[in-house]
């Protein structure tokens, strides 16, 4: 397997991350985003949808989505069950990722993509242009402000999203909150749970990855 990397965008983390938990290495090539390489000859041959993470398997399939790399891995070493154990905790762990994602990665993702000027025309990736859209900036911010207020519901009371046991949702929560940076947003004072929480995931070596 290889696994097609760059270590300043934040997808890759989450499955570097994920890798770190179950302690699994795997071969990575290291594809510049802000260098532009991913629209080089070779590696749009590789990977036609020319974004990262993508695992190449060695029958020559290759994965390119987040959450199908991290599944595929699981299915091959199940332990820790980082998608939960039972039926109550898979439904939180797949609810939280799905609000991590849609509304914490996509909102960052739509103020910083919308706004650096190296995302001229790259509004999103892949190998289609899309304008950017100035206005959607701030609703970018806003949508993660309201996942930050969301995030710190949800960590009320427990020690992880999906109660008892760190998962991978925990994984795509922080790597919005660390990601968020990138747009001059961070959970405010009153996200006290984040803080604890934040702390938490941080003081793991997966948080290295």
């Amino acid at each position: 397997m290889k696994l097609y990397d760059f270590v300043l965008a934040p997808n890759p983390r989450r499955v570097r991350m994920f890798m770190a938990e179950k302690g699994l290495e795997i071969p990575s090539v290291q594809i510049n985003l802000r260098q532009g390489e991913q629209f080089e000859a070779q590696f749009k041959q590789d990977n036609p949808g020319m974004i990262v993470p993508a695992l190449l398997l060695d029958d020559g399939t290759l994965l390119t989505e987040t959450m199908a790399i991290c599944r595929y891995l699981d299915a091959l070493h199940p332990t820790p069950a980082l998608f939960g154990s039972t039926p109550k905790e898979q439904a939180l762990v797949e609810m939280w990722s799905r609000r991590a994602e849609l509304e914490g990665l996509a909102g960052a993702a739509e103020a910083l993509r919308n706004a650096a000027p190296r995302f001229v025309n790259r509004a999103i990736p892949g190998p289609r242009d899309y304008a950017q859209i100035p206005a959607l900036v701030e609703r970018g911010k806003a949508r993660v402000q309201a996942f930050f207020d969301d995030l710190e519901n949800g960590l009320s009371g427990q020690a992880w999203l999906a109660g008892e046991h760190f998962s991978v949702a925990d994984i795509t929560a922080f790597v919005v909150v660390e990601f968020a940076v990138n747009i001059e947003e961070q959970p405010a004072a009153r996200h006290v749970h984040i803080a604890r929480w934040r702390a938490a995931v941080a003081a793991r070596p997966s948080a290295a990855a």
